[in-house]
Parts: structure tokens; sequence; C-alpha cells
């Protein structure tokens, strides 16, 4: 159950991630409400993985899913590049996430 929250607390950080962008520094209601009560539902999901996984291993993979996440929606929302070498270090996150499942 741990790691299912901590899935979902790493899909959330993306969330915030990318409304952070359209907050527009805190100016706009609406997406700083929803950028917000991401960033407050994900930390909370965050927390609750941490009574039983490592503390370095839910660290890692929570920001690891939200750079991942946040990397392939700012290549599909705002036309950033995708180069050769940001999918291979994308891909370097990923498998990062994956050996820290496998061995923890």
């Amino acid at each position: 159950m741990a790691w299912y929250l901590l899935f979902l607390a790493g899909l959330l950080e993306t969330g915030w991630a990318i409304g952070l962008k359209y907050t527009e520094g805190f100016t706009r209601p609406l997406p700083t409400l929803l950028t917000v009560t991401a960033m407050a539902i994900s930390f909370w999901l965050l927390s609750t993985a941490m009574k039983t996984l490592p503390v370095g291993t839910a660290y890692a993979v929570w920001t690891g899913i939200g750079a991942t996440g946040a990397v392939i929606l700012g290549i599909v929302l705002f036309q950033e590049p995708a180069t050769p070498a940001r999918l291979l270090c994308v891909a370097a996150i990923v498998g990062g996430i994956i050996g820290l499942k496998l061995i923890g």
C-alpha cells in the first residue's frame, strides 16, 4: 500500500510542478488553488508512505516520479526540447526508481 501511495504522491508532484507554471507567480486564483491543493495532498501521501518506507527511498522515488513527469509534460505542453540527452537522463531516473523499488 505504501508504494501505491508513494506513486500517487509522485503523480501529484508532477501536477503541482506543472501547475506552478500556470499560476503565473500565484497571481491566478484557480490554478493557484489547484496547485496548492495538489501540493498538500502530495506531501500528505508522501508522509503516509514514509511511515513504512525508508525516508531516502521514498523521497528519491517521489522526486524521481515528479521530475520525470515534469520533463515529459514540459515536452508535451510547452514544447520543451526532447533531445536524446534529456531523454537518456529521464530514462536513468526511471531506472533508479525501478531499482529502488526492486531492492527496497
